[in-house]
C-alpha cells in the first residue's frame, strides 16, 4: 500500500505536489471502469486497482493565516502616504540629476497597479506589456480596461491560474500609460516583453520587490507589520467599504470562496459604524412609517 505522507510546502515539496498530481491522475485512469483496466488486472492479478493520492495524504500548501491580527490592510490615510513618499522620491532622486530616477519611477508605478488590481507579488512581478485589454463596458478605461493575470496562484499540483482583472479606479490607465510611454523606454532592459524590467535584467525580481517595499514603508514611518500582500488587502477591504458588490470583490481577486475573500477584508471601525447607523436608521423609518403591518 503506497501511503504519501503530508509535507511543509518548500521547494521539494512542490515538485512532490507535481508528482502526487500525476500519479493521482495516472491512478484516475486505471481505475476508471471505462477503460476496463480494473477486469484486466482481476483476470491477471487477482486484484484491481485503486486510487491512493487523496487531499488528506498529498502535500499541502502551508502558509501563515491570513486572520492574524498583524496581518492587516493599509488604511486609507497610510496609502496615500505610502504612495506620496514614492512619488516623492522620483522627484528627489531626479532633482539630483541621477539616474536612479527611472527605476524609482517603476517602483512608484508598480505599488499602484499592484493595488489597483489586488495583485500578489509574482503575478504583479510577471505582468507583460501585452497584458492590458480594453473593456467595452468601460470604454472610458481606454486600452487598459481589462488586466490578464497569467500566473495566479496554482493548487496543488495544477499550473498557474489565469484571471482577467476590470480596472475599476480612473487614475489606473493614467499611472499605467505614463510608465510604458514616456519612462519606461529609457530604461536599460526597454527591449523585454516584461512590464518591470529591472536595473540588471529583463524582469524585476520578487526579493527586490520585498525590499523596495520595505524601505519605502518605513521611510514613510509607516506600521512595519504592513507587507507587499497588504496593498492587495487594501484592494479587497476598498472595494468593499465603496460598496460594490462581493461577489464582484471575490471574483475580481480570483478567490474560489467567499469565505477567503472575507478574512482579507479589514474594514474600519468608521466603515462598520456607518453600516450599523444605516441598518438602524432604515429599520427605525420602516418602524415610524404611517400604515405599517405588523
Amino acid at each position: 500500500m503506497l501511503v504519501v505522507a503530508p509535507v511543509e510546502e518548500s521547494a521539494g515539496s512542490r515538485e512532490q505536489a507535481r508528482l502526487e498530481q500525476r500519479l493521482r491522475q495516472f491512478c484516475d485512469f486505471l481505475a476508471n471502469p471505462a477503460y476496463g483496466w480494473s477486469d484486466e488486472c482481476l483476470r491477471h492479478f487477482g486484484t484491481h486497482p485503486v486510487q491512493v493520492v487523496y487531499d488528506w495524504n498529498a502535500a499541502t500548501h502551508a502558509d501563515e493565516a491570513e486572520g492574524e491580527p498583524e496581518r492587516r490592510a493599509f488604511t486609507k490615510p497610510e496609502l496615500e502616504a505610502f504612495f506620496d513618499h514614492a512619488d516623492e522620491e522620483v522627484l528627489r532622486v531626479r532633482g539630483k540629476g541621477r539616474k536612479g530616477w527611472l527605476p524609482a519611477f517603476r517602483d512608484s508605478a508598480l505599488f499602484k497597479v499592484a493595488y489597483a488590481y489586488g495583485l500578489r507579488r509574482n503575478e504583479t512581478r510577471m505582468l507583460d506589456l501585452t497584458d492590458f485589454g480594453r473593456n467595452p463596458e468601460g470604454r472610458e478605461f481606454g486600452g487598459y480596461g481589462t488586466l490578464l493575470v497569467r500566473y495566479g496562484k496554482a493548487k496543488k499540483g495544477s499550473p498557474p491560474k489565469r484571471r482577467s482583472v476590470l480596472t475599476v479606479w480612473h487614475w489606473t490607465p493614467g499611472t499605467i500609460e505614463e510608465w510604458i510611454s514616456e519612462v519606461r523606454p529609457g530604461t536599460r532592459h526597454s527591449t523585454s516583453r516584461a512590464l518591470w524590467p529591472s536595473e540588471r535584467g529583463p524582469r524585476i525580481g520578487l526579493q527586490r520587490l520585498d525590499s523596495r517595499f520595505a524601505a519605502h514603508r518605513d521611510a514613510a514611518g509607516l506600521d512595519p507589520a504592513l507587507e507587499f500582500h497588504s496593498l492587495r488587502r487594501s484592494y479587497i477591504t476598498h472595494l468593499i467599504e465603496d460598496g460594490h458588490d462581493p461577489l464582484f470583490v471575490q471574483q475580481q481577486v480570483g478567490h474560489d470562496h467567499a469565505s477567503t475573500t472575507a478574512i482579507y477584508t479589514c474594514v474600519s471601525s468608521d466603515f462598520r459604524t456607518r453600516s450599523l447607523r444605516r441598518v438602524l436608521d432604515a429599520t427605525i423609518e420602516a418602524a415610524l412609517r404611517p400604515g405599517r403591518t405588523s
